[in-house]
């Protein structure tokens, strides 16, 4: 099927209005590629996708993107889809700062090439160095917006109470202790909860939070930083308590909950800090508003349609798409990833029409563009490809096509016609790096 039967307008005008209204870009590793993008530094939160979980370019061109935001726009917050105990490793490495309490080594769970790679090593390194000559209330920070860490907020709650407050950690060792013999296995919980063989853990997880909260006065006054680490993994043992029974009754509710609660985290960490204004990283199926989305329409919400209703003008949504490459992915939940040849997409998806408009690598934006003809032509109901960890192109229209209205989605969108794979750090530490290396290789 072609562009021409998915759509209303001829098909010629679209592409040639699609390629007049691209800006050709360098490659994401170019020095200059990052210089298109000051457009978007009057905004207080910037939301940048990818197109899939395992791609070279979206990394590198993320990255690149949000050090021209820190060093000249002062943004000075970088939120990402991961564990809030992962990433707080990278933070503590990029900020100078010792590391939180942890249990195990960061990024070993599946899929750990999605932040144990090169590119994002690279931006660790980079933010490192930039923080060093800063004061440190002027440091950017990094921090991780999902809720899948139940086992390690946990122990951090603990670690915490029992460095300061000795008897609320054995309290919060009996509250915690309903949800302890499943914290490696928190999907058995959810599915024994809701098929009604297993008492629920929800009061006792609230409990422990609003302890907390009770004395966050003294507790702040001792260590504001380690406070808000600690009541930060206290919310992620609620709301994982809550996702993992939310899996069991449709796909809905537990997206609806996971995406809830990346976006109030956001908002605590905008509250956390003077004059915060925040860079995000996340799958372009959350960062791209979902109303404009067949996610939308059967009653999912996420990331970027809150912070639009919550931020309007002041936040942009950035999508990022690829016709063909290579992948970072597995087969299966769980299962080892391999580099997988992406097909090219198919003719009637906005991959295929941007294809065609023939750049290698472009910027279209249409933030309050005055030509109304170009969103005009974004307004059209094509199919999108998303690729997450798991990547199947033997059933590539059911696994991982949806439909959206690319205008209404996003405020610009970054093509790279060609893409290639993230390269997933080894198991060895490189030689000569600290102690404080964030990735605990």
């Amino acid at each position: 099927m072609t562009i021409q039967n998915r759509i209303a307008i001829d098909e010629t005008r679209f592409i040639q209005g699609l390629r007049a209204a691209a800006e050709t870009l360098p490659g994401p590793d170019a020095p200059t590629f990052a210089d298109a993008f000051d457009r978007f530094g009057d905004a207080r939160v910037v939301l940048l996708g990818e197109a899939t979980h395992g791609t070279h370019e979206f990394y590198a061109a993320r990255a690149a993107i949000t050090r021209r935001l820190i060093e000249r726009h002062g943004f000075n917050i970088v939120a990402v889809e991961g564990d809030w105990p992962d990433i707080a490793r990278i933070d503590a490495y990029t900020r100078h700062r010792a590391s939180r309490p942890r249990r195990g080594e960061p990024f070993l769970r599946f899929p750990t090439w999605m932040w144990r790679n090169e590119e994002v090593l690279a931006f660790a390194d980079w933010l490192r160095g930039h923080n060093e000559a800063l004061p440190e209330e002027d440091r950017a920070s990094m921090h991780g917006l999902d809720v899948y860490s139940l086992s390690e907020s946990i122990h951090a709650v603990i670690a915490y109470l029992d460095a300061n407050d000795p008897a609320a950690a054995t309290e919060a060792r009996r509250r915690y202790a309903c949800l302890m013999p499943w914290r490696d296995e928190p999907q058995r919980y959810g599915r024994e909860v809701e098929y009604g063989t297993l008492r629920d853990c929800e009061d006792a997880v609230v409990a422990q939070l609003q302890s907390l909260l009770a004395e966050r006065m003294e507790y702040m006054r001792e260590d504001g930083e380690a406070f808000f680490d600690a009541e930060q993994n206290a919310r992620i043992v609620r709301a994982a308590e809550q996702y993992y029974r939310a899996m069991y009754r449709g796909a809905a509710s537990s997206w609806n909950l996971r995406d809830r609660h990346m976006f109030d985290t956001l908002l605590r960490l905008m509250a956390h800090r003077e004059d915060a204004r925040a860079v995000i990283w996340a799958h372009n199926s959350h960062i791209g508003n979902a109303s404009a989305t067949a996610m939308g329409w059967r009653g999912e919400f996420n990331i970027g349609e809150l912070v639009r209703a919550a931020y309007g003008d002041e936040a942009v949504l950035v999508g990022f798409g690829t016709d063909r490459g290579t992948v970072a992915a597995a087969s299966d939940w769980g299962a080892d990833m391999h580099v997988k040849n992406v097909r090219p997409a198919r003719d009637d998806s906005w991959e295929a029409a941007f294809r065609r408009t023939g750049h290698a690598r472009s910027l279209t934006d249409w933030r309050g563009h005055k030509d109304r003809g170009l969103v005009e032509l974004l307004s059209q109901t094509l199919l999108e490809r998303a690729i997450g960890v798991i990547y199947r192109p033997e059933t590539e229209l059911a696994s991982h096509y949806f439909e959206a209205v690319i205008a209404d989605q996003f405020d610009a969108f970054v093509w790279f016609e060609e893409t290639r794979a993230v390269t997933p750090l080894g198991h060895e530490r490189p030689r000569g790096a600290p102690e404080t290396w964030p990735f605990g290789l």
